[in-house]
């Protein structure tokens, strides 16, 4: 291997180790799609790795676990939200309409705005349709209880991605 092909796979790997870095803590942005920008840099690494011939199958292998934590967490993700959500009884209008206040705001203004207009969204939603105020911030309590649990099950599932994708790189 010559020193500028040294030079291009370590270009490649910290390339690559920097946009999983950035996905994974993308993660903790609801509309940001951290898992599949994490997905991607290693569809680019793999892609860029078989052209130059390095792919055995063990790499194929661990790109694929990648592949399916990737579907698996955007799937878990909306299923642990809503369920907490459904537990509460809270109607499906209710719930979009908190989604998307979050979606208008992230775009119009900042992701970060988005984060604060979602439960506010859900919070007038549901104290519009059951004039108790109570129950919703309870309504509300079970948004953000579940979404708590779907960044700690997409942050788990991230870290288990970049650690694959070390493995991969760098074994």
């Amino acid at each position: 291997m010559t020193e500028f092909d040294l030079f291009l796979q370590t270009l490649l790997h910290t390339l690559t180790f920097l946009v999983l870095i950035v996905g994974l803590l993308g993660l903790f942005i609801p509309i940001f799609p951290g898992l599949t920008v994490m997905w991607i840099a290693a569809l680019a690494f793999a892609l860029l790795q078989a052209a130059s011939g390095q792919m055995a199958f063990i790499d194929w292998f661990l790109f694929a676990l990648i592949t399916l934590l990737m579907l698996g967490g955007n799937i878990v993700d909306n299923i642990i939200i809503a369920r907490h959500m459904r537990d509460k009884a809270i109607p499906w209008s209710s719930i979009l309409l908190g989604f998307a206040a979050g979606i208008v705001a992230s775009l119009f203004l900042t992701p970060l705005v988005g984060l604060v207009a979602s439960p506010l969204g859900l919070l007038g939603a549901e104290y519009w349709r059951l004039r108790d105020r109570q129950a919703a911030i309870d309504s509300t309590k079970a948004y953000m209880t579940g979404f708590g649990w779907s960044v700690a099950a997409r942050l788990g599932i991230g870290l288990v991605m970049l650690v694959f994708w070390m493995l991969w790189a760098w074994l």
